[in-house]
C-alpha cells in the first residue's frame, strides 16, 4: 500500500507545472544523488538529457528544460529566489556551462543536450533519461513524473495495473474511501483527526504544525502576489492578468501592508453573490498567474490546479467564518491532502495520463471535502462532498494552447473552486444513505474514464483548444 503524507501532496515549488516542471527538477537532483552513491560524479564529462511523450510535446511551454537545468544546477525549488531564474538560466545559455550541483563547471549547450523526443515510453507519459558520459561510456537513467512532483523509476516493482507499490508505515494505512471512513468510527475521530494520527507517526505535532504554516503562507503569498501584480504573462501568448483588476475593484479605498493585514480588509468588504464569486475567482486567477509566471506556488495536487484550494479555503476565511485560525487551516489541509492521496492511489493526479480531471477535478474534490468538514460535516458528508466535485469534472481533457499552462488552465481552477464550494453545500443537505455514487466508485470511474481517453487530450497540445485556437487568434 502506497504511503502518501499530506506533504507529499502539499509541496512548495515553482511554477508553471508540478509535472513538467517540479518532476524534472527533482528527478535531476536525484540523478546527482544516484551518480554520488555510485562515485560517479566527480567524473562525469557531458551531460545529455533525453524528454519523452508529454515532456518533450509540451516542455518548451512548462518550462522543462529550464528546470531540468536548474536541478542539475543543485538549486532547490522550495527556497530559491524566484527573481533569479531568469539571471541563472541566461548565465547558463550565455556562457555554455553550467555549475553541475554548484560543485563542478561543466560544458553545457541546452539546445544540444536537452533533446525533446515526440515518441512516449511505454511505463508513463512523462519519461526522462539522463545520460552522463565517463571515459567514453554513457551512464544512464530514466526516471519518469507521474504527477504533483512524485518521481520514479521504472524499475521499482510494479503490480498488474501498473501500479507502483509502496508500503505503508502509517498505523491507519488508507487505500480508499470506506477505509478512511472505517477508522473514523473505530477511533471516533473526524477525517483531519485521522490522518493527523498518521501524520503524527513520522514526525511530531509541533513539526506538522509548523510545515502546514509554511505551507499555508506559501499559499497566501501566492494569492496576494497575483492579486497585487498587473500586467502580462510570459510565454508569449500576451495573456493579460486579470486579479489584479478584478481585485482592485472589490477591494475598494482600504489600505494594508501585509497579507495578514489584507485578509482582514477582504473581511470587511461587501459580500453579495456576485462579489463571492468574483472574490473566489480573483484568489484561483491570482496563485495560478503567479504559477504562470514561474512563481512560487504549493502543489494541489499539481501545479496547474494549485489555486483551487487557496480560494476555497480563503472564501472560508474571508467569507464564512472570520473567525476561522490556523486550527481551521489545518484540519483543512488536513482533509485535502487525504482525498488528493486517494486519487492518486486509486486512479491518477497526472493530465499527461488522466487528462484535467486528474488535476482540477481532483483539486476541486480535495477543497469540496475539506471545507465540508468545516462546515460541520460528518466523514461520511465529506466523501460526498469530494465525489460530486469530481463526478462533475470526469471526462475534463487537458489541452493547453501552446503547451503553457494559461489556456484554459488558469480559469478552470476559478470554475474548480466554484464547483467545490457548491459540492460542499450539496453535501451538507444530503443524507450520506440516499447517495447512489460513493466516492470510491468515482475514483475508479475516473481511472477508466483517464485510459478510455485519446491521447491527444491529456497534455500534448495536440487536441482540443490547443489546436481549435489558433495561436495567431491570441
Amino acid at each position: 500500500m502506497e504511503c502518501i503524507s499530506v506533504f507529499d501532496m502539499l509541496k512548495i515549488g515553482v511554477g508553471p507545472s508540478s509535472s513538467h516542471t517540479l518532476g524534472p527538477w527533482r528527478a535531476a537532483e536525484r540523478w546527482i544523488k544516484e551518480l554520488k552513491d555510485k562515485g560517479r560524479f566527480d567524473k562525469v564529462e557531458k551531460i545529455t538529457v533525453d524528454l519523452y511523450g508529454s515532456l518533450s510535446l509540451t516542455g518548451k511551454g512548462h518550462a522543462t528544460d529550464c528546470a531540468v537545468m536548474l536541478g542539475l544546477s543543485g538549486a532547490d525549488p522550495e527556497r530559491i529566489p524566484v527573481e533569479s531564474i531568469d539571471e541563472t538560466i541566461a548565465k547558463i545559455k550565455s556562457t555554455s556551462l553550467l555549475n553541475f550541483n554548484c560543485e563542478r563547471k561543466l560544458p553545457f549547450d541546452g539546445k544540444e543536450q536537452i533533446r525533446f523526443n515526440r515518441k512516449f515510453l511505454p511505463f508513463h507519459a512523462n519519461g526522462m533519461t539522463f545520460s552522463a558520459l565517463i571515459n567514453g561510456r554513457h551512464y544512464k537513467s530514466t526516471y519518469y513524473s507521474i504527477g504533483g512532483g512524485f518521481v520514479v523509476q521504472e524499475e521499482r516493482k510494479i503490480s498488474k495495473a501498473n501500479k507502483i507499490i509502496f508500503y505503508c508505515t502509517f498505523p491507519y494505512p488508507i487505500s480508499y474511501g470506506d477505509e478512511l471512513l472505517k477508522f473514523c468510527h473505530q477511533l471516533n475521530l473526524p477525517i483531519s483527526g485521522v490522518v493527523l494520527e498518521n501524520e503524527k507517526s513520522i514526525r511530531d505535532e509541533s513539526s506538522i504544525d509548523v510545515e502546514l504554516k509554511r505551507i499555508w503562507n506559501t499559499m497566501l503569498e501566492c494569492t496576494y502576489t497575483g492579486c497585487h501584480t498587473e500586467g502580462h504573462l510570459p510565454g508569449g501568448l500576451n495573456v493579460r492578468r486579470r486579479a489584479y483588476d478584478i481585485h482592485k475593484n472589490l477591494v475598494g479605498d482600504y489600505t494594508y501592508n501585509t497579507p495578514e493585514e489584507w485578509l482582514q480588509i477582504i473581511r470587511k468588504t461587501e459580500v453579495k453573490f456576485r462579489q463571492i464569486l468574483k472574490w473566489v475567482s480573483c484568489f484561483a486567477l491570482a496563485v495560478n498567474e503567479v504559477n504562470a509566471s514561474l512563481g512560487r506556488v504549493v502543489t494541489a495536487p499539481t501545479n496547474g490546479s494549485a489555486g483551487v484550494i487557496p480560494a476555497v479555503l480563503m472564501y472560508y476565511l474571508v467569507i464564512e467564518n472570520h473567525d476561522g485560525n490556523f486550527e481551521d487551516i489545518k484540519r483543512f489541509l488536513l482533509v485535502a491532502g487525504e482525498i488528493g492521496s486517494i486519487f492518486k492511489k486509486g486512479a491518477t493526479i497526472s493530465a499527461a495520463m488522466g487528462g484535467c480531471q486528474a488535476e482540477i477535478g481532483v483539486s476541486s474534490a480535495m477543497a469540496a471535502g475539506a471545507l465540508c468538514e468545516l462546515l460541520g460535516g460528518t466523514p461520511e458528508q465529506v466523501l460526498v462532498a469530494a465525489e460530486i466535485a469530481m463526478e462533475h469534472h470526469l471526462g475534463l481533457t487537458c489541452d493547453p494552447i501552446g503547451g503553457l499552462v494559461q489556456i484554459p488552465c488558469i480559469e478552470r481552477n476559478s470554475m474548480g473552486a466554484i464547483k467545490a464550494i457548491n459540492a460542499a453545500e450539496l453535501a451538507l443537505d444530503t443524507d450520506p444513505n440516499n447517495v447512489k455514487v460513493p466516492l470510491d466508485k468515482v475514483v475508479n470511474t475516473m481511472w477508466e474514464t483517464a485510459k478510455d481517453m485519446n491521447t491527444k487530450y491529456k497534455e500534448t497540445s495536440e487536441g482540443g483548444l490547443a489546436v481549435g485556437v489558433n495561436l495567431t487568434d491570441c
